[in-house]
This record gives structure tokens, sequence and C-alpha cells, in this order.
């Protein structure tokens, strides 16, 4: 399979670049000046990963990274002329998979991307481990592997790919308190250099969509999924 890769960066010279490289590696390479052109044209179809600029005209490269993950979790490489930590640590808490610093070698962002697609593609093939292939229950919350479906007091409930992942683990460990440290091992993998906020964000966008849901946080610790026959 032909990987698609949306390169978003508004200097021609580095667009055009990046763009060679990728494709020399048989990558099918779509590109944007701007966020806001970029989806025009994924509107159709959306691509396997991401490479965005930082500093871009309208959306920058922050906002844009922060609205991807609100609907997908393919990964992201944030590409930036800023080197402050701040920075690289921003870029990783919206979302991004990977940060790279201008000026940079193109061969390095090569085999960045061949690293993440091909942990993408493990974690995709391998997520019936995450999993029973059984229907899940808890209370009011059914969880259907196979469809990768989730229902919430009998509505259908969309979700990103994480957040059905994250919800997974908690319904099948009712009760079982979980630390960030181990979801953030569990769903993004065992080299994710990011800080375990990634966790809280999830858990914050669960608790949004499925209101009420009974996930307790545990001071210090992580996260639980409580029990419904516990109220009453």
């Amino acid at each position: 399979m032909t990987h698609q890769i949306m390169v978003v960066e508004d200097d021609p010279n580095i667009r055009d670049i990046v763009t060679a490289y990728l494709k020399k590696e048989g990558y099918d390479v779509k590109t944007a000046e701007s966020a806001e052109k970029a989806m025009e044209l994924t509107q159709s179809q959306s691509p396997d990963m991401w490479i965005l600029d930082i500093m871009l005209p309208g959306i920058d490269g922050y906002e844009f990274c922060k609205q991807i993950r609100q609907t997908s979790d393919v990964p992201i490489i944030i590409i930036s002329a800023k080197d402050e930590e701040l920075d690289k640590i921003l870029g990783l808490e919206l979302g991004s998979d990977d940060y790279l610093t201008k000026p940079f070698s193109p061969r390095e962002l090569v085999a960045r991307v061949k690293r993440h697609l091909k942990r993408w593609d493990v974690q995709h093939r391998s997520e019936v481990d995450h999993v029973n292939e059984e229907t899940l229950k808890a209370g009011r919350l059914t969880i259907y592997p196979k469809e990768r479906r989730i229902f919430w007091e009998n509505q259908e409930v969309e979700t990103s790919t994480k957040e059905f992942e994250l919800l997974s683990i908690l319904t099948q460990n009712v009760n079982r308190a979980f630390s960030r440290e181990e979801l953030l091992t569990r769903i993004w993998g065992f080299d994710y250099f990011g800080s375990d906020r990634a966790v809280d964000d999830l858990i914050k966008r669960l608790r949004k969509k499925l209101e009420n849901l009974p996930i307790e946080t545990v001071w210090g610790y992580g996260y639980r999924l409580r029990s419904e026959e516990d109220d009453k």
C-alpha cells in the first residue's frame, strides 16, 4: 500500500525539496501552502501522515495540528524554524508525533517519516490486541470492537482512533486504575516522546462527548472507569 503524505509548507523551496525526497521513496505526496488549502484538498480523502510548518499564513501549524487531532490520529511531524524547548513541547502536547527544526536534512525527515508510518501500520494491524472481539459493555456504555462503534445511553458517539482505544481499555478493566504512563505506552507506543498530558486531553474529549461517563481521576496517578453498579 502506498501511503499518502500531505506537506503543508508556505516556503516553495522547502516544499519542493521535501516532496522530491518523499516521492523518491515511493510516497504519494500532496502539498499545500496553507492550512486552509490543505483542508480543501483533503475533504474527500484524508492523508496517512501530515508534515506541518508552524509559521503558516492564516491558521498556523499549532492550531491546525490541534484541529487535525480532533478527528484523526495519523502521524503528524512538525517542521519549524523555532528551536525553543517550549515550542517543541507545545507541538507535542497539541498532538504532533515529532518535531524537526529548520534547517534539517531531508534524509533525516524521510527516516522519521518511515519510522512513524511503520509504527502506525504495526499499531493498527495489532489493534485487535487492545480489545476483545466480543461486545464490551459497562453500564450505559456499549462498544462493538469489530465495527469500531461506541454507544452511550443507546446513542452512537463518534470517536477518534485513540479515543476508541482508550475507552476500550478502560471498559475491559472496569474499576482498575491505570497510570498515565501505562495508557501512553498502550495507546501511543513505547517510543512516544511527549507529555502525559496527551492522556488528559483524551479524557477531557471523552467526558465532553459522553456526558456523565463515570471516568474517575485518580489524583497523582491516572484514571479508571468506575462501575455504575457501585452507584446502586
